[in-house]
């Protein structure tokens, strides 16, 4: 019987992945003082036999921290707590990247650290509130509008953190650019209304994440690093408009260009869309969202993407690739403990 391409070997940029099977990432709120503590490196470790494990949004500067109990990458103790987590995967015999996560204006001023603030495109509020430590539920904040000079400092924390990765003995970073955050957040006129280089046209629409890809790319190598993208997602205020297609379309055509290893599609793009990523981005294809094993191997032969993320089946399930190779059941999640502070539901599954 031959092998599912699911479970067969892949060769993403300098790596030989062992399957197919992507662990997606997911916050899971459990660094307190946003540093990873030892029980991360738990957690993660338990599920190396992934092909590929993209950790939970980690944000590259203080002004990104727009969770509670997220984890960061801009300094020297979130440097080593990351560590311990990159050498036990590894002795694992898993890959593991790290996903940057600027949550821009999907924040919670009261779950900054003294000194940041929260920003954006433009000053205009997302929709919703967020759960913050000190406070509670909280409407979502009008934010401070970036500047172009910070701007430009944005882009130099990401290129910060794509380093501190390096160090921290990640194999490569992925660029939040889904899911309502600051690179959709430039993307998409739900939160972009700027009349200068940044803004209105396609060009200056996505013109952000190809500059912060492309610096990323200068300084650790364009194979180690990836993009998220959600069109159509709607999440956080993000909304579609005449443009959508176009403005996805032409920044794959430009991450191709920089030769990034990999475009992660999640949201929900139209068949039309995907079929236009796949033809524009010539790197790796992730798919995401609400896989099962069946659709994933559909997926795979039918050449549609070439690695298949599966996010919350994870959580309950460490040994995931084991279960879905024997066709075994899948435990569920508790949702009351996903983002709570301690081991409960998070390495404590068999």
């Amino acid at each position: 019987m031959t092998e599912k391409i699911l479970f067969s070997p892949y060769r993403l940029g300098s790596l030989e992945l062992k399957n197919r099977v992507v662990m997606a990432p997911m916050t899971r709120s459990r660094s307190a003082g946003n540093v990873p503590a030892p029980m991360v490196a738990t957690y993660y470790t338990q599920r190396a036999e992934a092909g590929l494990i993209i950790t939970e949004g980690t944000s590259p500067s203080p002004n990104g921290l727009g969770y509670a109990r997220i984890p960061g990458m801009y300094s020297d103790e979130q440097i080593a707590g990351w560590k311990r987590v990159t050498e036990s995967v590894h002795a694992a015999g898993g890959h593991i990247f790290v996903q940057l996560m600027h949550t821009g204006r999907i924040s919670g001023q009261q779950n900054l650290p003294t000194g940041a603030r929260v920003v954006a495109p433009s000053a205009i509020a997302a929709p919703g509130q967020i759960h913050t430590e000190v406070a509670g539920m909280q409407d979502l904040p009008v934010p401070h509008a970036l500047t172009e000079s910070e701007i430009e400092s944005t882009i130099g924390e990401y290129v910060h953190a794509a380093k501190s990765a390096m160090k921290a003995g990640f194999d490569g970073i992925e660029l939040h650019g889904a899911n309502g955050y600051l690179i959709e957040q430039f993307l998409n006129v739900g939160a972009n209304q700027r009349t200068d280089r940044w803004g209105g046209s396609v060009e200056n629409r996505i013109r952000f994440a190809v500059e912060v890809a492309r610096r990323c790319a200068e300084v650790i190598g364009a194979d180690k690093v990836g993009l998220r993208i959600s069109p159509y997602g709607g999440a956080a205020g993000m909304v579609p408009d005449e443009k959508t297609d176009e403005v996805f379309t032409q920044l794959a055509v430009e991450l191709s260009k920089l030769k990034l290893v990999y475009l992660h599609v999640t949201g929900k793009p139209t068949p039309e869309l995907k079929q236009k990523l796949r033809a524009t981005f010539h790197g790796t294809m992730i798919l995401s969202v609400g896989y099962d094993a069946e659709r994933a191997e559909a997926d795979l032969q039918a050449k549609q993407g070439d690695l298949i993320a599966f996010g919350i089946k994870f959580i309950a399930n460490p040994k995931l690739v084991t279960k879905l190779k024997a066709g075994a059941p899948l435990a569920m999640p508790d949702r009351s403990v996903l983002f709570s502070a301690d081991e409960k539901g998070y390495t404590d599954w068999p």
